[in-house]
């Protein structure tokens, strides 16, 4: 099997205090080789084996690929009108989502994988080498199958997510709409997902209709997670934490209470700066609830209404600004908090066994991601070992 060795890197982040300083596990003047599609060796520059080829990073920084585990990249159309408005003084609301379903229960298959595509690859350019993809956009039985038909054309982390809003057919009886969606709906759904999620939010689901949906999700074999306490507080994350979730995304209105179970538990915060950004609403706490000892995760939960970025290094620079995380804990955050939250131990850090997904910065440190805000950082990215053209 083919091997490359990537030498002379300036900093190397590993996620594995093993392997070098600190959470980060960092080394300086440090060496990886790859092996077909895992990472066979790290360590410093000087003591590297022999590979087939050799790719000098001239001192630049070395990273796992970012695994952006909240995302919805299934839809067609836009919603730039919304966004000018919002950005004019209204605020925002789940209702809005609907705009979204309209058009893409009305464009065709090949419309929307070219969508998803072409999102996939925005993402991988700026270091991106996991994503996670939800359906929500059709929430009729025939729609919420394609879009995970088509999501798992892109990759194998696909969330069932007909629990994004009421579909407009039973605004006038939700009991029923919620009845399709733990009933024919996720039938249909159930064997192209891994994960079950549900909106639970003043606009979308109660706590009691959410309930139902991620434990008809689990009879079917999905594992659950859980939009929690975006736009106030409510049992989100307390339902998330007590059904065993993966992960309680958003995060952003946690009494203490929520904090502490959170970090009791296995489940992980997901935090989405984007969508505060977008929206101009409240920042998460990161630091409340990395002080208590939560896992945190970073995410940039693209989508075209409420957070329209696939750039990982946007969200750790406005974590790091404006959600009082270090650039340490950002980087943490957004490779081996986000494989936490997909329950991956092959993705999210630079260790031998693990998928060769591998960043390089044009910069000489990890640091430069949140000192350098919105400079296009990455210069090459391996994905399972290939060097992404």
């Amino acid at each position: 099997m083919d091997t490359t060795l990537i030498t002379g890197i300036g900093s190397l982040v590993t996620n594995d205090p093993a392997h070098g300083t600190g959470p980060l596990g960092l080394l300086t003047d440090a060496a990886v080789v790859l092996e077909g599609d895992r990472i066979a060796w790290v360590g410093p520059a000087g003591r590297a084996p022999a590979a087939d080829t050799v790719y000098d990073a001239d001192g630049r920084a070395a990273l796992p690929g970012f695994v952006d585990s909240h995302a919805h990249l299934v839809f067609a159309g836009d919603r730039t009108a919304e966004f000018n408005a919002r950005m004019s003084g209204r605020p925002y609301s789940a209702g809005g989502i609907r705009t979204t379903v309209a058009a893409t229960r009305a464009a065709s298959d090949a419309d929307l994988d070219a969508g998803v595509a072409r999102l996939v690859r925005e993402a991988l350019r700026q270091g991106t080498t996991t994503v996670e993809c939800k359906s929500g956009y059709g929430l009729t039985v025939e729609d919420e199958a394609r879009a995970l038909r088509i999501a798992a054309r892109h990759t194998p982390e696909t969330t069932y997510l007909g629990a994004h809003v009421v579909a407009p057919e039973y605004a006038d009886d939700p009991a029923a709409y919620v009845d399709l969606v733990t009933g024919p709906m996720l039938d249909a759904c159930a064997p192209y997902a891994r994960w079950v999620d549900v909106f639970c939010e003043r606009g979308a689901f109660d706590g009691d209709q959410a309930r139902a949906v991620l434990t008809a999700g689990v009879r079917r074999g999905l594992v659950p997670r859980v939009h929690a306490n975006q736009l106030g507080h409510g049992p989100g994350v307390q339902l998330a934490v007590e059904l065993g979730a993966a992960s309680a995304d958003h995060c952003t209105h946690l009494d203490d209470a929520d904090v502490a179970a959170l970090a009791a538990s296995d489940t992980v915060a997901t935090l989405l700066p984007g969508a505060e950004f977008s929206t101009r609403a409240r920042y998460p706490d990161a630091r409340r609830l990395l002080d208590a000892g939560a896992t945190v995760a970073l995410s940039t939960d693209c989508n075209p209404g409420s957070s329209f970025t696939s750039s990982m290094p946007f969200c750790i620079a406005v974590a790091v600004r404006e959600m009082g995380m270090s650039p340490d804990e950002a980087v943490y955050a957004a490779t081996a908090g986000g494989a936490r939250a997909l329950r991956r131990t092959d993705v999210g850090g630079l260790t031998p066994g693990a998928r060769a997904d591998l960043v390089l910065l044009d910069a000489p440190s990890h640091i430069h991601l949140a000192y350098r805000p919105g400079v296009p950082l990455v210069s090459a990215v391996w994905r399972g070992g290939v060097l992404q053209g």
